[in-house]
Protein backbone atom coordinates (compact mmCIF):
# COMPACT_ATOMS: atom_id res chain seq x y z
CA UNK A 1 0.00 0.00 0.00
CA UNK A 2 1.18 3.25 -0.71
CA UNK A 3 1.90 6.03 2.00
CA UNK A 4 0.81 9.23 2.19
CA UNK A 5 3.95 11.15 1.28
CA UNK A 6 3.91 8.68 -1.88
CA UNK A 7 -0.04 9.24 -2.87
CA UNK A 8 0.41 12.81 -2.44
CA UNK A 9 3.67 12.84 -4.72
CA UNK A 10 1.77 10.83 -7.57
CA UNK A 11 -1.11 13.34 -7.15
CA UNK A 12 1.48 15.88 -7.79
CA UNK A 13 2.60 14.14 -10.80
CA UNK A 14 -0.67 13.15 -11.90
CA UNK A 15 -2.00 17.20 -11.91
CA UNK A 16 1.24 18.37 -13.86
CA UNK A 17 0.73 15.42 -16.27
CA UNK A 18 -3.22 16.60 -16.99
CA UNK A 19 -1.30 19.80 -17.40
CA UNK A 20 1.08 19.15 -20.12
CA UNK A 21 -1.81 17.12 -21.88
CA UNK A 22 -3.37 20.42 -21.81
CA UNK A 23 -0.93 22.64 -23.18
CA UNK A 24 0.26 20.12 -25.84
CA UNK A 25 -3.17 19.83 -27.08
CA UNK A 26 -3.79 23.66 -27.07
CA UNK A 27 -0.61 24.36 -29.03
CA UNK A 28 -1.76 21.55 -31.60
CA UNK A 29 -4.69 23.30 -31.97
CA UNK A 30 -3.42 26.63 -32.21
CA UNK A 31 -1.10 25.28 -34.75
CA UNK A 32 -3.27 23.31 -36.98
CA UNK A 33 -5.54 26.88 -36.34
CA UNK A 34 -2.81 28.44 -38.32
CA UNK A 35 -2.32 25.87 -41.28
CA UNK A 36 1.24 24.55 -39.52
CA UNK A 37 0.25 21.01 -40.43
CA UNK A 38 -1.15 21.51 -44.38
CA UNK A 39 1.28 20.78 -46.83
CA UNK A 40 1.13 20.69 -51.26
CA UNK A 41 -0.05 17.51 -52.45
CA UNK A 42 3.04 15.30 -53.29
CA UNK A 43 5.05 16.71 -49.89
CA UNK A 44 5.53 14.76 -46.60
CA UNK A 45 3.93 15.27 -43.91
CA UNK A 46 6.62 16.46 -42.35
CA UNK A 47 4.73 18.63 -39.29
CA UNK A 48 2.40 15.65 -38.70
CA UNK A 49 5.22 13.00 -38.55
CA UNK A 50 7.33 15.18 -36.42
CA UNK A 51 3.69 15.83 -34.12
CA UNK A 52 4.02 11.73 -33.89
CA UNK A 53 7.67 10.68 -33.45
CA UNK A 54 8.66 14.03 -30.99
CA UNK A 55 6.59 13.36 -28.02
CA UNK A 56 7.32 9.79 -27.93
CA UNK A 57 10.75 10.48 -28.13
CA UNK A 58 10.69 12.75 -25.10
CA UNK A 59 8.22 10.10 -23.12
CA UNK A 60 10.96 7.34 -23.62
CA UNK A 61 13.64 9.88 -22.68
CA UNK A 62 11.87 11.24 -19.56
CA UNK A 63 11.51 7.33 -18.32
CA UNK A 64 15.32 7.00 -18.82
CA UNK A 65 16.81 9.75 -17.08
CA UNK A 66 14.05 10.95 -14.50
CA UNK A 67 13.30 8.53 -12.34
CA UNK A 68 10.29 10.11 -10.74
CA UNK A 69 8.70 10.22 -14.17
CA UNK A 70 9.79 6.38 -14.50
CA UNK A 71 8.62 5.28 -10.96
CA UNK A 72 5.35 7.52 -12.14
CA UNK A 73 4.84 5.36 -15.42
CA UNK A 74 5.52 2.09 -13.36
CA UNK A 75 2.61 2.96 -10.78
CA UNK A 76 0.32 3.40 -13.37
CA UNK A 77 -2.66 1.09 -12.84
CA UNK A 78 -2.97 -1.28 -15.90
CA UNK A 79 -6.50 -1.80 -15.59
CA UNK A 80 -7.80 1.78 -17.22
CA UNK A 81 -4.58 2.49 -19.36
CA UNK A 82 -5.39 -0.67 -21.43
CA UNK A 83 -9.27 0.36 -21.12
CA UNK A 84 -8.53 3.67 -22.37
CA UNK A 85 -7.42 2.34 -25.73
CA UNK A 86 -11.18 1.16 -26.36
CA UNK A 87 -11.70 4.63 -27.62
CA UNK A 88 -10.40 4.04 -30.43
CA UNK A 89 -13.67 1.81 -31.95
CA UNK A 90 -14.36 5.43 -33.03
CA UNK A 91 -12.17 4.43 -35.75
CA UNK A 92 -15.73 3.93 -37.39
CA UNK A 93 -15.49 7.26 -38.16
CA UNK A 94 -12.53 6.63 -40.93
CA UNK A 95 -15.36 4.50 -42.57
CA UNK A 96 -17.69 6.92 -42.55
CA UNK A 97 -15.70 9.98 -43.84
CA UNK A 98 -15.42 7.45 -46.02
CA UNK A 99 -18.77 6.84 -47.49
CA UNK A 100 -18.98 10.65 -48.02
CA UNK A 101 -16.20 11.30 -50.29
CA UNK A 102 -13.44 12.74 -47.40
CA UNK A 103 -11.13 10.05 -47.16
CA UNK A 104 -9.44 7.79 -49.53
CA UNK A 105 -10.13 4.21 -49.14
CA UNK A 106 -6.73 3.10 -49.21
CA UNK A 107 -6.17 4.96 -45.95
CA UNK A 108 -9.38 5.40 -44.11
CA UNK A 109 -9.88 1.51 -44.63
CA UNK A 110 -6.82 -0.10 -43.16
CA UNK A 111 -6.31 2.31 -40.32
CA UNK A 112 -10.25 2.34 -39.10
CA UNK A 113 -10.53 -1.47 -39.01
CA UNK A 114 -7.19 -1.64 -37.41
CA UNK A 115 -8.20 0.73 -34.57
CA UNK A 116 -12.29 -0.71 -34.04
CA UNK A 117 -10.01 -4.09 -33.71
CA UNK A 118 -7.99 -2.42 -30.93
CA UNK A 119 -10.74 -0.42 -29.32
CA UNK A 120 -12.87 -3.56 -29.36
CA UNK A 121 -10.36 -6.08 -27.88
CA UNK A 122 -9.36 -3.53 -24.68
CA UNK A 123 -12.61 -4.03 -23.19
CA UNK A 124 -12.10 -7.78 -22.91
CA UNK A 125 -8.01 -7.06 -22.14
CA UNK A 126 -8.90 -4.70 -19.44
CA UNK A 127 -11.28 -7.28 -18.10
CA UNK A 128 -8.36 -9.62 -18.39
CA UNK A 129 -6.14 -8.02 -16.41
CA UNK A 130 -8.99 -7.00 -13.31
CA UNK A 131 -9.45 -10.56 -13.09
CA UNK A 132 -5.80 -12.07 -12.92
CA UNK A 133 -2.93 -9.06 -12.81
CA UNK A 134 -0.72 -11.58 -13.58
CA UNK A 135 -2.03 -11.37 -17.46
CA UNK A 136 0.30 -8.66 -17.80
CA UNK A 137 3.36 -11.09 -18.11
CA UNK A 138 1.79 -13.35 -20.75
CA UNK A 139 2.38 -13.34 -24.35
CA UNK A 140 -1.08 -12.54 -25.16
CA UNK A 141 -1.40 -9.54 -23.61
CA UNK A 142 2.27 -8.34 -24.99
CA UNK A 143 1.45 -9.24 -28.75
CA UNK A 144 -1.82 -7.05 -27.98
CA UNK A 145 0.10 -3.56 -27.59
CA UNK A 146 2.54 -4.58 -30.02
CA UNK A 147 -0.72 -4.65 -32.64
CA UNK A 148 -1.64 -1.70 -31.04
CA UNK A 149 1.57 0.27 -32.21
CA UNK A 150 1.42 -1.63 -35.32
CA UNK A 151 -1.64 -0.61 -36.35
CA UNK A 152 -1.17 3.09 -35.40
CA UNK A 153 2.39 2.76 -37.07
CA UNK A 154 0.77 1.62 -40.01
CA UNK A 155 -1.49 3.92 -40.52
CA UNK A 156 0.37 7.26 -40.25
CA UNK A 157 2.74 5.13 -42.86
CA UNK A 158 -0.27 5.25 -45.05
CA UNK A 159 -1.39 8.52 -44.55
CA UNK A 160 2.69 9.95 -44.86
CA UNK A 161 2.98 7.74 -48.05
CA UNK A 162 -0.56 9.03 -49.91
CA UNK A 163 0.09 12.67 -49.17
CA UNK A 164 3.70 12.04 -50.32
CA UNK A 165 3.24 10.32 -53.18
CA UNK A 166 0.14 12.49 -54.06
CA UNK A 167 -1.98 9.90 -53.82
CA UNK A 168 -5.95 10.13 -54.02
CA UNK A 169 -9.17 9.01 -55.37
CA UNK A 170 -10.20 10.13 -59.00
CA UNK A 171 -7.37 12.83 -58.22
CA UNK A 172 -9.71 14.58 -55.49
CA UNK A 173 -10.14 12.62 -52.35
CA UNK A 174 -6.65 12.55 -50.37
CA UNK A 175 -5.67 12.97 -46.86
CA UNK A 176 -5.44 16.37 -46.92
CA UNK A 177 -8.15 16.72 -44.37
CA UNK A 178 -5.48 14.88 -42.00
CA UNK A 179 -4.28 18.53 -41.73
CA UNK A 180 -6.83 20.46 -40.85
CA UNK A 181 -8.90 20.77 -37.72
CA UNK A 182 -10.45 18.76 -36.11
CA UNK A 183 -8.71 15.59 -38.12
CA UNK A 184 -5.50 16.46 -37.24
CA UNK A 185 -5.94 16.01 -33.47
CA UNK A 186 -6.09 12.11 -34.44
CA UNK A 187 -2.31 12.04 -36.06
CA UNK A 188 -0.96 15.36 -33.86
CA UNK A 189 -1.95 14.17 -30.69
CA UNK A 190 -4.32 11.21 -29.89
CA UNK A 191 -1.71 8.55 -31.92
CA UNK A 192 0.93 9.68 -29.53
CA UNK A 193 -1.41 8.87 -26.17
CA UNK A 194 -2.60 6.01 -27.32
CA UNK A 195 1.24 4.94 -28.45
CA UNK A 196 2.75 6.09 -25.17
CA UNK A 197 -0.23 4.16 -22.95
CA UNK A 198 0.84 0.93 -25.27
CA UNK A 199 4.62 1.63 -24.52
CA UNK A 200 3.81 2.16 -20.86
CA UNK A 201 1.95 -1.19 -20.82
CA UNK A 202 4.82 -3.30 -22.14
CA UNK A 203 7.20 -1.38 -19.26
CA UNK A 204 5.26 -2.77 -16.79
CA UNK A 205 5.10 -6.06 -18.45
CA UNK A 206 8.37 -6.08 -18.69
CA UNK A 207 9.33 -4.91 -15.42
CA UNK A 208 6.81 -7.58 -13.92
CA UNK A 209 8.94 -10.78 -15.65
CA UNK A 210 12.19 -9.23 -14.51
CA UNK A 211 11.41 -9.21 -11.30
CA UNK A 212 10.18 -13.31 -11.16
CA UNK A 213 7.46 -13.09 -13.45
CA UNK A 214 7.36 -15.37 -16.92
CA UNK A 215 5.86 -15.58 -20.06
CA UNK A 216 2.01 -17.54 -19.54
CA UNK A 217 0.28 -18.95 -22.45
CA UNK A 218 -2.83 -16.36 -22.82
CA UNK A 219 -5.81 -16.25 -20.45
CA UNK A 220 -5.36 -20.06 -18.74
CA UNK A 221 -5.65 -19.32 -14.89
Amino acid sequence: MLSSDHIHHRSQITASAVAILTLWLAVVMLLAARGAYNRDPGSLPLPILLGVTFPIMVFLTLYSVWPTFRWFILSLDLVPVTAIQAWRFGGLGFLALYAYGILPGHFAWPAGLGDMAIGASAVWVAWALSRRPQFASSRSFAIWNLLGIVDLVVAVGVGAASSGLGLGEYGEITTGPMARMPLVLVPGFLVPCFIMLHLTALIQAQRLIMSGGFWQTGFSR
